[in-house]
């Protein structure tokens, strides 16, 4: 936490400012004391969403559906002015330390029977939520407080508070909201989402409680690689106690409808007192006491700025020194982790969550922090080439998505398509200056075929303007530019099903029995996006058309969103698609044009032949 600088208010509505606990995408965070005593967290949206009015309305919508919730297994929300010049709302501190801190820092996996009342106790949560209409759309371990009475689930609202408005230049990449490794498949596909969605966020959490690790990978190992892996391979649950499988598997069903209710789950799970183990209650101890010297702190410096009398707003009688222990023990279980905590509506301030991290002291403008790393901002995003052939007809490309780190980071996630395979991986980040990144040691997260990529060598970007950099590796050279980036990365004009329409004069009279389909879908890179679904009459030896008809269903990844949309080898569906189906076909490109008079979607293969041609279902 760092203390208020001139430019903060000492006060919003009730409540007095104690210091500034961070700074988000959205608003400034901080910590506060009521007139009763009682530390809050104030969060006070930024000018600029604060000036758009469909943000004003769902940011009031979404405190109305807080404030429904009660606070129960959640934080409670205290006070809020959604029609204010800077609108805020004041959330209650939660007592304990993040699920995330506890499991990955400071205790390790859980004991079984902790993990199932834990189980209870978010999916009680959850049913209140839900009941209040709200999706929770970013459970994950940090945002899960444990506390002597159970777990509690904090910031929530974000999504439906953005929704509205990311078209309107909220966001310029479009990027997802829910964090890799704890995201549904239908967050990873772009669909709507139910309260489904969270129990199956709710059976990776579990996982990650009993095991230590998320079921479907780290972003470390690619973030879509993993957004891969969420939607369509299983869980690993390598580790789980056997008692904890058939309640996680149920969770982590891939269809929503499979996956059992919040309230399903707490009518099926019981909870020990207590609930946490020894260890973990012990640690809940001594980080209260901190907390609570780390609150004395923050009082003593605004007593000091403001020559002593820091405000008018009475303050809580001190304790009698014979119940100082039991003071501070009640106390600090009525406050949450200022140190690990992340608050409604905002992202972690502590951990960098969506590159956001608290700003260094003095800095007050609306522009967040990056995490810290060597990347210069130029470097940042996405850049598409072509390796071979040309812009309008490539015959391989790449493109490489560059991320904020350290040197020595896996910073970069690469594909690379050929007509023949697609590969997927991440690269180490060696050096970075004003206008070069070199990229070193890489991991082929992806191979499609399987096991036919090997990992990109040594790669060198050099930045020739804010909009194209020279990539080279040995040899080769190639121009990169600018791309798009994001969770839905698919130009809005290819979106849809496209069919094309065969010719009599070719097909004869068998020409009805011949269907030729592509359905293209939002979504990020590295996700199966393109389906297609091809049907024909099986031939005979002597090539005649008999009466069997036969059916092939086959999807692509895309591999890169500019213009042409690259997408890489189509794999068949061996459950959907007859034995006389292609396993695996060829890498391809889509554009888009107009014949006759209406728009035509032409599918070029990578290599030297004609296009298939589809137009609008």
């Amino acid at each position: 936490m760092e203390p208020l600088n001139a430019e903060d208010p000492v006060s919003i509505g009730p409540f007095r400012l104690l210091g500034r606990l961070g700074v988000g995408g959205m608003g400034r965070v901080f910590l506060a004391r009521s007139s009763g005593g009682r530390t809050v967290a104030v969060k006070v949206v930024h000018t600029e969403l604060a000036a758009q009015d469909e943000f004003r309305r769902r940011f009031a919508r979404e405190v109305a559906a807080l404030e429904r919730v009660g606070g129960t297994g959640t934080a409670p929300v205290l006070g809020s002015d959604t029609a204010a010049e800077a609108p805020w709302v004041a959330i209650g501190y939660v007592a304990g330390p993040s699920l995330r801190a506890v499991v990955g820092d400071e205790f390790g996996p859980l004991p079984a029977t902790t993990v199932r009342a834990l189980a209870a106790g978010l999916a009680a949560a959850l049913t209140y939520v839900h009941q209040a209409g709200l999706v929770h759309r970013d459970l994950k371990p940090s945002n899960v407080l444990l506390t002597v009475d159970g777990p509690r689930i904090i910031d929530f609202g974000i999504a439906r508070a953005v929704d509205t408005v990311t078209d309107g230049g909220l966001t310029s990449t479009g990027a997802v909201v829910g964090s890799p490794g704890f995201m549904s498949p239908e967050q990873v596909r772009g669909e709507k989402l139910t309260p489904a969605s969270d129990i199956f966020c709710l059976g990776s959490v579990l996982v990650y409680a009993a095991t230590g690790r998320s079921p479907f990978g780290t972003a470390d190992s690619g973030v879509h690689a993993t957004m891969f892996r969420i939607a369509h391979d299983e869980p690993d649950l390598t580790g789980l106690a056997p008692e904890l499988s058939g309640l996680v598997r149920a969770c982590l069903a891939k269809d929503p409808a499979a996956r059992p209710s919040a309230g399903e789950l707490v009518a099926a799970i019981t909870v020990p007192d207590p609930w946490l183990p020894a260890e973990v209650l012990t640690r809940l101890g001594r980080h209260a006491a901190q907390l609570l010297e780390a609150e004395a702190a923050a009082e003593a410096t605004s007593a000091d700025a403001a020559g002593g009398d820091p405000t008018p707003v009475p303050a809580p009688k001190p304790p009698r020194p014979r119940r100082t222990g039991l003071i501070a023990a009640a106390a600090a279980l009525a406050m949450a982790v200022a140190a690990s905590v992340t608050y409604v509506f905002w992202p972690d301030p502590s951990t960098g969550t969506d590159e956001q991290k608290n700003r260094p002291r003095g800095q007050t403008g609306d522009v967040s922090a990056r995490p810290a790393g060597i990347v210069p901002a130029a470097f940042i995003g996405a850049w598409e080439g072509v390796q071979r052939g040309s812009s309008d007809h490539p015959r391989e490309t790449a493109r490489i998505e560059i991320s904020q780190g350290a040197a020595g980071a896996k910073t970069a996630v690469y594909v690379q398509v050929n007509d023949e395979r697609l590969c997927m991986g991440r690269s180490r980040l060696v050096s970075a200056d004003e206008d070069k990144v070199v990229l070193g040691e890489s991991d082929v997260t992806t191979s499609i075929p399987a096991q036919r990529c090997v990992p990109a060598a040594h790669q060198t970007l050099t930045l020739r303007s804010p909009d194209v950099l020279e990539w080279t590796s040995g040899a080769a050279k190639a121009t990169f530019r600018k791309a798009r980036t994001g969770a839905n990365i698919v130009p809005t004009a290819f979106v849809g099903s496209w069919k094309t329409e065969p010719d009599p004069e070719v097909f004869g009279p068998d020409v009805d029995r011949y269907t030729d389909e592509v359905t293209i879908t939002q979504g990020p890179i590295g996700a199966p996006l393109i389906s297609f679904l091809r049907g024909f009459p099986r031939q005979d030896d002597e090539g005649n058309a008999t009466a069997d008809s036969v059916s092939c269903t086959s999807t692509a990844l895309l591999a890169g969103a500019g213009t042409p949309l690259i997408i890489g080898p189509t794999t068949s569906d061996p459950e959907s698609s007859d034995r006389d189906c292609e396993a695996t076909g060829t890498s391809g490109y889509l554009i888009i044009d107009r014949f006759e008079g209406r728009e035509r979607l032409r599918l070029y293969p990578m290599a030297d032949a004609e296009p298939g041609e589809y137009y609008r279902r």
